[in-house]
């Protein structure tokens, strides 16, 4: 197979650089760290953006379990019912970070920057989507530890968890997917936040995340049984608590496998009519 080359500016003093261009898995695999990595030695720099992203769930901890806790009626102690929806919810709010991202480097004109190198261009969307989940992981284990402070407990196995906690992060990946076409789509940093957030209250809130479906009024009540979120809380709460889950595990990861392949094609495609030219 030939390769292909580019040649780099050079004068008559000096020696022209070349590079291949970019061919094969491994150098997807390479340029897609290479952009995380840009995104993750972000963090220490801007601490306080995960400060808020922190500081959000755990307010929302706070007010469903000492000012709701009494007046909600759930099929279980309601800070273990509760719990696996704030966490599903949160992880899935911080997909918002990735279309913010992608809309500030776009405006400023960073994405056109990274393109004009020779590397695979759906890396710079791959990295930012994995650089947001190290973010994600990192907010959860504070969630974790005030979850653990306020009673709430691993029920039975601890296998479960950790595929609740798996599945969660899976679906906050393809969202990210989402929310990177939204940066793509919208006009600035402002208008990807609005845009990124303003779909997923209803999303969430419609759903068995803080309520039991069948207590909804006959409206909502299919909205959110039908409602991929609710699939997802409803996986995790059965597994962070010990019991049958049923199919809603192998549901929830065929909504994310399904939402990640879609999204990332329309992200892909996005992308390059949007830096081309």
């Amino acid at each position: 197979m030939t390769s292909t080359t580019r040649d780099m500016p050079s004068t008559s003093n000096r020696t022209v650089d070349r590079r291949e261009i970019p061919t094969g898995f491994s150098w997807l695999i390479k340029d897609s760290w290479t952009e995380a990595t840009r995104h993750l030695r972000a963090i220490p720099r801007n601490p306080e953006l995960l400060m808020f992203a922190t500081i959000q769930p755990i307010m929302f901890i706070v007010l469903f379990v000492y000012v709701f806790r009494g007046s909600v009626q759930v099929p279980l102690d309601y800070v273990q019912y509760v719990i696996p929806g704030i966490f599903a919810q949160t992880v899935l709010f911080n997909s918002a970070f990735t279309g913010v991202g992608v809309a500030d480097d776009l405006s400023k004109g960073m994405i056109d920057r990274l393109r004009s190198l020779p590397m695979y261009p759906a890396a710079v969307l791959i990295g930012r989507t994995l650089s947001d989940i190290v973010r994600n992981v990192l907010t959860f284990a504070v969630m974790l530890i005030v979850a653990f402070v306020i009673g709430f407990r691993f029920e039975r196995s601890f296998l479960g968890a950790i595929a609740a906690t798996g599945l969660m992060f899976l679906f906050s990946y393809a969202f990210s997917w989402i929310q990177a076409l939204i940066g793509l789509s919208v006009g600035s940093v402002e208008a990807a936040n609005s845009a990124g957030f303003i779909w997923m209250f209803p999303l969430t809130f419609v759903s068995s995340a803080f309520v039991d479906v069948n207590r909804m009024t006959s409206s909502l009540r299919p909205i959110a049984r039908n409602n991929p979120f609710t699939v997802l809380t409803n996986a995790c709460r059965a597994l962070y608590n010990g019991y049958d889950a049923g199919n809603d595990p192998w549901v929830a990861l065929a909504w994310a496998v399904g939402i990640t392949v879609v999204f990332a094609i329309l992200t892909t495609r996005k992308f390059a009519k949007s830096t081309s030219g």
